[in-house]
């Protein structure tokens, strides 16, 4: 006892019950040191947590139900007014905490642990476009099937934002994270074997709604083990993650899809093509984070704010004891002995333990904290933080209208592009007579009229693009023939046999039969031509998301010299420079050229408003309006891929005007904001 009495004296004799710090002397001798550090290991970390200075988990309950017994007859508004002067205080002590804690091993695994999350999201978003041509295939999609697929994802990811953003608020980061992720990887999966284009669209929707907690947790969860100097800087270096995404998608599509032979079929109606490999593979990311996120622990800062002091301490701790002997310096001791909790406003709940069914409980519990996540939602726009909600939903939809748009609206420029320079070539046959011929091959991008066929054979060969005019069919023999915008137009078929052919009704167009027989015709949709699979598509992915790293580099390093303000304004303003000067691009290599620009003039923008979202919100806010957020962005970005593919091939004014207008409105809104990097997180 008289050698605890010394050493407790001897360093927290300064204590402050403010602040939570002790004076530590620097002359004490080394096997005081020693005997305060040997044998520290996990099994001892509650007895070194008392030995330090933490109250016994008994003392704490006993006082808590005594401050709650006298909280009954306070006023609730002075109850408020003490948390929030509880919390002022915290802010600024957690901040020195984690500046004692340093910056080092702990938050550089963190920093990889949560970023395979965000790289997961940055997958999601390219996996769908990517799979659609030979998916179109599988399950025989119609344009609007198409177009429902490629915004079904964004769809789930506006819900998921939301919710996950909201229940992090209330059940914790890590916990949400894993859960969103897991939902994630569940559904992807899941889809990559489904056959039926119903069920395939229904994976995928869960599979966006599990992927749309990553962005709103994981910037909050990782801002809350970092000190302010840092988290300008290391939230930045945390967005290039979403570039790897994209990077990531572009390379395994780029190897995986063109490759028809990566797969099986289970006779005729189970077919496994390479693309489903592809969906595979996309969800390793999400896998890995997880399994990842199973060694980190909770953010201390979410913990607090519950009043889990205990909880949150010995996490600081082990974020210090782990930098520190990542630094060489294993004898130093984490000086904090006690950290401010907020006051405790907690309601009144009853969940009918002794007589309601198990049902009835959890039924309670979920509506408590849907309850909970709504008034914190109605928070976020009122009182003080109504103006920077209303400012910064402004910025999130007019950048995601515009990036989100474009990034549509470039490779769809490039197919049309290619597509018009693909016609141009066609070749035009006028009045031909062929007699007696048998075509095994190919007929590619042709217009045949008036032309007269008589006894030919048609054998195992496919049809791209060909159109036949006012032409003439007799006694002719098509067997095992596959097409694609292939038509007959006022035709005249007489005494011709159609054996195992996909030209089914729809491809003849006014066209006149005379004894024509049409038997087993093929099922379903098929592979053809490796074409579809286009590289160059691809190609745009793979270097639009390159093009990101130089924008990501520079804003991190000069995040908190420039501030966030600056950052965020001036990078939309160039930005819509960039969209202006597509008035210029007319050929492929410009419209892959002036997209790479755009991306990495843009990429500041994103990174300094992930950034400025953190900072303006406090802890119990931080992931719900996060989550608002994001979901407005994913509301833009299905407003964006609407309006602007509906425009490819039409003009290229109003696309381009669009994405120009909302990108300096919203630069000038966000000059409005105001600069936070000098404040600590509340």
């Amino acid at each position: 006892m008289d050698e605890y009495s010394r050493f407790h004296k001897g360093n927290y004799e300064g204590y402050s019950s403010h602040d939570g710090y002790g004076s530590y002397d620097p002359n004490q001798d080394e096997d005081a040191q020693s005997d305060a550090t040997e044998g520290h290991d996990e099994e001892d970390e509650i007895y070194e947590g008392e030995y330090q200075g933490i109250p016994h988990p008994d003392d704490i309950r006993v006082k808590n139900k005594a401050l709650a017994v006298a909280d009954e007859y306070r006023d609730h508004a002075d109850l408020v007014a003490e948390r929030m002067e509880d919390e002022e205080q915290l802010a600024h002590q957690y901040e020195n905490i984690i500046q004692e804690c340093s910056h080092g091993r702990f938050q550089w695994t963190l920093f990889f642990a949560v970023g395979l999350a965000l790289m997961a999201d940055g997958v999601e978003v390219f996996v769908v476009g990517f799979v659609l041509p030979s998916a179109e295939k599988d399950m025989c999609l119609t344009s609007s099937n198409k177009g429902m697929l490629g915004l079904i994802v964004y769809l789930g990811m506006m819900v998921g934002a939301f919710v996950w953003g909201g229940l992090a608020d209330k059940i914790g980061r890590r916990k949400c994270l894993i859960i969103s992720l897991c939902v994630n990887a569940a559904f992807a999966v899941l889809s990559s074997f489904v056959q039926e284009y119903g069920f395939f669209l229904f994976c995928r929707l869960i599979s966006g709604f599990g992927i749309g907690g990553s962005i709103p947790i994981v910037f909050p969860y990782f801002s809350e083990f970092l000190a302010r100097e840092k988290r300008g800087e290391h939230l930045s270096w945390l967005c290039m993650f979403w570039m790897i995404g994209g990077i990531y998608a572009s390379a395994m599509a780029w190897g995986i899809i063109p490759n028809y032979g990566w797969g099986f079929s289970m006779g005729t109606n189970y077919q496994f093509h390479s693309w489903r490999v592809f969906v595979i593979i996309c969800a390793l990311p999400c896998l890995s984070s997880i399994i990842a996120l199973k060694f980190m622990p909770e953010s201390p800062r979410f913990l607090l704010e519950l009043g889990k002091h205990d909880e949150a301490w010995m996490i600081l701790k082990r974020v210090h004891d782990t930098n520190m002997r990542a630094k060489g310096q294993p004898e130093k001791v984490f000086t904090v002995c006690q950290i401010k909790t907020p006051k405790q406003i907690d309601e009144f709940i009853e969940i009918q333990s002794s007589t309601g069914s198990w049902y009835q409980r959890w039924l309670v519990r979920i509506m408590t904290v849907a309850k909970q996540i709504w008034e914190n939602v109605l928070i976020c726009f009122s009182g003080k933080y109504r103006r920077n909600t209303v400012l910064l939903a402004i910025i999130w939809f007019t950048m995601s209208i515009s990036f989100y748009g474009l990034t549509v609206w470039f490779p769809d420029m490039i197919r049309h592009i290619q597509n018009e320079e693909y016609k141009s070539k066609v070749k035009i046959f006028h009045g031909e007579q062929v007699l007696h011929m048998t075509f095994n091959f190919s007929l590619d991008n042709q217009i045949h009229k008036d032309g007269k066929y008589f006894n030919d054979k048609f054998y195992k060969m496919k049809f791209k693009d060909v159109i036949f005019e006012d032409s003439l069919f007799e006694d002719c023999y098509f067997e095992d023939v596959t097409s694609t915008e292939t038509y007959f137009e006022n035709c005249t078929i007489v005494s011709t046999v159609f054996y195992n052919t996909d030209l089914h009704d729809h491809k003849f167009v006014d066209c006149k039969f005379i004894n024509t027989t049409f038997l087993l015709e093929k099922e379903g949709c098929h592979l053809d031509f490796e074409e579809e699979n286009d590289f160059l598509i691809y190609l745009v992915s793979f270097l639009g998301s390159l093009s990101v790293l130089p924008g990501n580099i520079i804003s991190a390093l000069l995040m908190d010299k420039v501030g966030r303000i600056k950052m965020t304004g001036g990078s939309m303003l160039i930005s819509s420079l960039c969209c202006f000067f597509l008035f210029f691009g007319s050929s492929e290599s410009a419209m892959i050229g002036w997209q790479c620009l755009f991306c990495g003039a843009s990429i500041a923008a994103w990174n300094a408003l992930d950034v400025i979202t953190v900072e303006l919100y406090p802890t119990d806010k931080r992931s719900t309006a996060f989550g608002i957020l994001n979901a407005i962005c994913k509301l833009a970005a299905i407003f964006g891929n609407s309006i602007f593919a509906s425009f490819v091939g039409v003009t290229k004014v109003i696309p381009i005007l669009l994405a120009s207008s909302a990108l300096v409105a919203g630069g000038l809104v966000a000059l409005r904001l105001p600069e936070t990097r000098q404040q600590v997180l509340m």
